[in-house]
């Protein structure tokens, strides 16, 4: 409300306070941190235009805020592999000086803020010289703590015009506020609902067969997805509402037909920004075979060990950047053999079989991602394929990990919701705002009563529930 009493011409600032007052409920001190790669940045863009030694200032600009990311985040895992060593070679281990707590949403406002170091650095774009508008783009509070990671072009444009922006527009806010409802239910009737299953079977994986394991592999898939997503709808929601348009993070990633179009729909803004910072500098396709596919291993190893200070998010990055090369290699030969066996590509079965393909091989790595170590992965795929026992999806077994009949029923129909959502807009290319501003009145009311009704009389919180975090605020 305050945003829209605040003069136009002073609205930036009204944001900017409230981005960090909204940070600071976390963790004041963090702020500081924050604050820090702000004034780096903001002052590296303004010397990269006036001095002759640019890529110095670019560097200095990476290695301040590398390190602040690598010392709170990966200081522990560092500390641990070295001590790994020291110990194979019988010498004293080094003791945890002190601990050390991982800022909320640190690699998603670094990456922000170093991108608009190179970005200036390119001449995409002039340095900003209002320090509260540059903080505000590296704060902006809605994708603060986990994205969409925002380029400088698309929103500190915006935020330079924000005195342009209407009040009150209907269309825009009803679209934002939709957007935001179906986030929350993602969120709150299918992730946390799902995380439930997820977490009984996945801390005791050792105890269960292979239905149980095969049902929690699938939920995870479907969790990290809900809960990611809609962090994102809720965090484009909200910018909206207030006149600012972020950049869309997720299209419909599980209905890819191969790995290079999962990464095309799965976390837009990471992968985006990987292709742009790290892909092409390192040489991109402009180089020999070898190299492009050293420089995509590269690429996807970094993006893993982004996502955490653990050897099953390399090892998850590994598997995709595995499988990118493969169908990348094998393309012309596999398209010989399809032609030779006047294979119809263009049918909706084969394109069916490429989705179930991508999609269990995604699931596969996503075990990688949800387990605590790589032999804890290993082991609960092994036994996923080699305790069979079928017959529990029939016995209720299924009802004993931490969902009674009704709840999985809960889950089930809010699924087919979901579906639903997603299959209107890869077919039609339409949102959810999108495709209901083109249905009756009543029916669109009829959906959002729905979804009022699900978040509020079956949306996991409240009394009894531990209420959980969005997942991707751990990276």
């Amino acid at each position: 409300m305050l945003y829209w009493i605040f003069p136009k011409k002073l609205r930036y600032i009204c944001l900017f306070i409230a981005s960090y007052i909204f940070y600071m409920f976390w963790n004041p001190k963090y702020a500081l941190l924050m604050g820090t790669s702000t004034i780096v940045t903001f002052l590296s863009g303004i010397l990269i235009e006036k001095l002759k030694y640019k890529r110095i200032v670019v560097a200095f600009s990476f290695i301040i805020n590398i390190a602040i990311l690598v010392f709170f985040k990966y200081f522990d895992f560092l500390l641990l592999n070295i001590n790994m060593i020291l110990s194979a070679f019988n010498i004293e281990l080094i003791e945890k000086p002190f601990d050390i707590i991982l800022p909320v949403g640190i690699s998603f406002y670094t990456f922000q803020a170093l991108s608009y170091t190179i970005d200036v650095y390119r001449g995409e774009i002039k340095s900003e010289k209002n320090i509260i508008k540059y903080a505000l783009f590296v704060s902006f509070f809605p994708q603060l703590v986990a994205g969409p990671i925002e380029r400088s072009k698309h929103l500190l444009g915006q935020i330079q015009n924000m005195d342009k922006i209407k009040r009150f527009d209907y269309q825009r806010i009803t679209e934002g506020l939709i957007l935001m409802l179906f986030g929350y239910f993602q969120k709150m009737v299918i992730a946390d609902r799902a995380s439930i299953l997820v977490d009984t079977v996945f801390n005791r994986y050792y105890i269960y067969n292979s239905s149980e394991l095969l049902l929690s592999a699938l939920l995870f898939a479907v969790q990290i997805y809900c809960d990611f997503a809609s962090y994102s709808l809720i965090a484009i929601g909200t910018a909206k509402v207030m006149g600012i348009d972020l950049m869309e993070n997720f299209n419909t990633p599980y209905f890819a037909r191969s790995i290079k179009e999962f990464w095309g729909r799965w976390h837009i803004s990471l992968s985006t920004w990987f292709r742009d910072y790290l892909y092409i500098p390192l040489g991109g396709n402009r180089c020999s075979k070898l190299r492009r596919s050293f420089n995509i291993l590269v690429t996807f190893l970094v993006s893993g060990l982004w996502h955490g200070a653990n050897f099953t998010f390399i090892a998850w990055g590994a598997i995709h950047g595995i499988c990118y090369l493969i169908e990348d290699i094998t393309s012309k030969f596999r398209n010989n053999v399809l032609n030779k066996f006047d294979v119809k590509v263009k049918s909706f079965s084969f394109k069916l079989l490429e989705v179930i393909i991508t999609f269990i091989i995604v699931d596969l790595a996503w075990i990688f991602f949800r387990a605590e170590t790589i032999h804890d992965a290993f082991y609960y795929i092994e036994r996923m394929f080699t305790k069979i026992d079928l017959w529990r999806l029939f016995d209720g077994s299924l009802y004993k990990l931490g969902l009674d009949s009704f709840e999985m029923n809960i889950l089930i129909i809010s699924l087919i919701v979901l579906f639903l959502v997603d299959i209107i807009k890869y077919i039609k290319k339409e949102t959810i705002y999108e495709f209901l501003k083109n249905q009756c009145l009543y029916f669109r009311w009829a959906v959002i009563f729905f979804l009022l009704f699900f978040i509020i009389i079956y949306g996991k919180y409240g009394a009894g529930f531990d209420p959980k975090q969005f997942i991707y605020f751990q990276f």
